[in-house]
């Protein structure tokens, strides 16, 4: 069975053979990192470490995205699949369980109808016309979920209309709790609310705090974007749970190469808090794009509309 990657790394580092190669493949990934250039030979030995392990429960193993310890997880996980990046910015294989093995998280909706009718009738009416002002009173019908949500807001919210800028990193931790921790039954709620007119868009738009979250004062170019993204274990596994989850195809009924349009929503939730947050684009419309532009891109500019394209006019997402 496939194990997850901390404790297959244990069971590695048990035996002497595998603790020789993985400690091999960790010099060549942390160089990687590091954008130190490899002369030939290190190549190769790099390349002959990730096939000596074979059969290994390292090559197969995956991680789950609720896990304790997912950052160390997916470390293990780039680290016996430094290769795959390789000279291009797809990432072949996302590091993630496939969603249909992994717990799915289950509400208690009559709880939930109960509460609601208790509600008043101009509160209702409110909620009716408000899609999105309905999914926040769910939420605060869950005590997680008003307490990471209101964590968040607090932290992203920090500094915004002064000169001193707000603390994005700490709000993109924010974010990731809140969908990491919080049932997806809410989360998804609250971020595809259907709206009808531009109040309830705006409120949709505003989920994020996309002034601290999403908004640089100025766009910066998509490639830069990436290169911060492949920086971090966290975004790059996203981003390949995504490409993997989110591949278009024009056949398919629901747009999606994998026939998972779920899969997709989720991966794309997975996205936000990250240096590649997305987030929609007006009040007025579902489209979604990243904050970057691909002008002075010169002979990179197919690749940064690529990138631009994966969610600007993805027909699975």
């Amino acid at each position: 069975p496939r194990s997850d990657c901390i404790a297959a790394e244990q069971l590695c580092l048990s035996d002497s053979t595998c603790n020789a190669t993985y400690r091999i493949l960790e010099n060549c990934a942390l160089a990687k990192t590091r954008f130190l250039p490899l002369d030939h030979d290190s190549r190769v030995r790099c390349l002959n470490a990730e096939l000596d392990l074979g059969n290994s429960s390292l090559l197969h193993c995956k991680c789950h995205r609720r896990m304790k310890r997912q950052e160390h997880c997916l470390r293990v996980f780039w680290t016996v699949h430094s290769s795959v990046t390789d000279g291009y910015f797809t990432l072949e294989t996302s590091p993630y369980e496939n969603p249909a093995n992994e717990e799915h998280w289950k509400t208690d909706y009559n709880k939930l109808a109960a509460l609601l009718s208790g509600k008043d009738c101009s509160q209702l009416a409110a909620d009716a016309t408000n899609p999105c002002l309905k999914a926040t009173h769910v939420c605060n019908l869950s005590k997680k979920c008003v307490r990471l949500r209101t964590d968040y807001a607090s932290i992203c919210t920090k500094g915004a209309g002064r000169e001193d800028t707000c603390d994005r990193r700490k709000c993109h931790r924010g974010l990731r709790n809140f969908f990491e921790k919080v049932p997806e039954d809410f989360t998804k709620r609250i971020l595809f609310c259907p709206c009808q007119d531009e109040l309830c868009g705006e409120r949709r738009r505003k989920t994020i705090v996309p002034d601290c979250s999403f908004q640089y004062n100025t766009k910066p170019n998509c490639l830069w974007l990436l290169d911060s993204c492949l920086e971090d274990h966290i975004c790059k596994s996203r981003l390949a749970d995504f490409q993997q989850n989110c591949q278009p195809a024009d056949m398919s009924p629901d747009g999606c190469s994998q026939h998972n349009h779920a899969a997709c929503l989720q991966a794309y939730m997975g996205m936000i808090g990250t240096p590649m947050t997305p987030n929609y684009v007006s009040n007025s419309s579902v489209e979604v794009s990243l904050w970057c532009t691909c002008e002075s891109s010169g002979n990179q500019k197919e690749k940064c509309d690529q990138i631009l394209g994966m969610f600007e006019s993805n027909k699975c997402l």
